[in-house]
């Protein structure tokens, strides 16, 4: 069987945030499948997704505070600037961290690790809304 559905996300501000409760509250379809895969792809190029650490916030905050090094707003060496100082960075980021998540599905639920979430890797200031394809296969 396949499903497929859009789900928005509410604006974020910067930064790393778990999404996984409400990932898994938008597909009711997920407690049908006994064996499958789930598909995340977030339409946006300023924003990414991940799995990591579900437990301590210091987690999403020193991965914020790691990105923001890596490619800090205004750097000098990014030629792209219409959008803002925060547009190129974001980009570079939402690049290294991707924008797609496949996620094994067992007994009607994700199969995550104990301590890993999905996360939103907001990149810009204010991205605002995001959404995310949603694909569901499995029996």
């Amino acid at each position: 069987m396949w499903w497929q559905r859009r789900i928005t996300l509410k604006p974020r501000p910067r930064g790393c945030h778990l999404i996984t409760r409400e990932v898994v509250e938008a597909l009711p379809e997920l407690a049908q499948v006994r064996v499958g895969l789930l598909h995340l792809l977030l339409l946006h190029t300023s924003a990414s997704l991940s799995v990591n650490e579900n437990a301590s916030p210091d987690v999403r905050a020193d991965l914020e505070r790691g990105l923001a090094r890596l490619a800090p707003d205004g750097a000098p060496w990014f030629a792209h600037r219409e959008e803002g100082p925060d547009d190129m960075p974001a980009h570079f980021k939402a690049s290294l961290l991707g924008v797609s998540l496949t996620l094994p599905v067992a007994q009607g639920r994700l199969v995550l690790g104990t301590w890993q979430g999905i996360y939103l890797c907001e990149h810009r200031n204010r991205g605002g809304e995001r959404a995310l394809v949603a694909t569901l296969h499995g029996e």
